[in-house]
Order: C-alpha cells, then sequence, then structure tokens
C-alpha cells in the first residue's frame, strides 16, 4: 500500500526532525542565531 509506505516515512522524518525543531525553540533566546538557522533549514527541508 502506497500510503502507508508515505505516512511511515513522514512519520520517520517527524521523530528525527521534532528534537531539532525543539532545539531550535529553546535556543531561539541563546546568542548562537547560526544554530537556530541551520536548526530551522533543517526542519524546513523535507517539506
Amino acid at each position: 500500500v502506497p500510503w502507508l509506505y508515505y505516512l511511515l516515512l513522514v512519520w520517520l522524518i517527524f521523530i528525527l526532525l521534532a528534537p531539532a525543531k525543539i532545539l531550535s525553540h529553546t535556543n531561539l533566546n541563546e546568542p548562537n542565531s547560526k544554530n537556530t538557522k541551520t536548526h530551522k533549514f533543517m526542519w524546513t527541508w523535507p517539506w
């Protein structure tokens, strides 16, 4: 079933990239803005 594989792929990407999004939200107040930009780019990349 193709939609099942698509759902599994989206779920896998979400599991892998969710910590990066959480990390970017927690690092918004940090002076290192370069790290936050890379995490935001990594989060928006698969979509």
